[in-house]
């Protein structure tokens, strides 16, 4: 039986007021099932990053519910808010966020020791998460020392460290080039294919089309919500 890991509805989202009110989300509904692999793509100012924020739990709605992986966010204070993001979701972003003082080791740690995993344990599994995604042979290479592929591995690895329920990818293959985001592709249809949850926010229809499912807003409002039957797991070039 499937099961929500996201149920949106009715979210809006604005800023200011009267007559200076300016919507942003208007109304949105959605459901995302543990498993599955959605793209949320749009043009710029059509609200997606707004979209991508509240579901990240990195802003909150003006109205509306949001239930994530069962839990009703409507009232958590800032605090509640942020164990339930560090708990649940595991975050990838375009321009990687490794601190550069870090070891790539150290960095997929972070989640951990947020999560009061002990050195040992979050060291084991820190190491053995960068071991299966290709970097095991840079666990003591800083990020200055690694290309930008290797660096999104690492940042994948420290989304994944936590074993979070959801995996919220924003533009992931936007600061590498064409090779080496195919790659990061591959790789994260890999990790959906071992039961990961993958909500990504592209502006790329192409990089969209290799979801299971394609959401598209436009004007702070969802347009269509496909199914992708001609989707392939094997990605040519992004």
């Amino acid at each position: 039986m499937s099961v929500n890991i996201i149920e949106l509805k009715d979210i809006c989202k604005s800023y200011g007021s009267g007559t200076e009110e300016i919507q942003i989300l208007r109304n949105v509904s959605l459901t995302v099932e543990t498993g599955d692999f959605v793209a949320i793509v749009g043009p710029s100012g059509s609200g997606k990053s707004t979209l991508m924020n509240t579901i990240g739990l990195l802003d909150t709605p003006t109205s509306g519910s949001y239930i994530l992986d069962g839990v009703k966010t409507d009232k958590l204070s800032d605090s509640q808010m942020a164990v339930v993001r560090n708990k649940k979701i595991g975050f990838i972003f375009q321009q990687f966020n490794l601190l550069p003082r870090l070891t790539a080791l150290e960095n997929v740690e972070l989640p951990l020791i947020y999560a009061g995993v002990g050195k040992t344990e979050r060291r084991d599994r820190a190491k053995k998460m960068l071991e299966s995604l290709g970097m095991g042979a840079r666990t003591d290479h800083r990020p200055s020392q690694l290309s930008g592929g290797q660096q999104q591995r690492v940042a994948i690895a420290r989304a994944l460290a936590a074993t979070p329920a959801l995996l919220l990818a924003d533009e992931p293959t936007g600061a590498l080039d064409s090779k080496t985001g195919t790659e990061v592709l591959e790789l994260m249809i890999k990790l959906n294919d071992e039961g990961n949850t993958i909500v990504l926010i592209t502006h790329d229809l192409h990089i969209a089309e290799h979801a299971k499912r394609v959401i598209s807003i436009r004007d702070g409002e969802i347009v269509e919500d496909k199914i992708n039957v001609s989707q392939s797991r094997q990605v040519v070039t992004v």
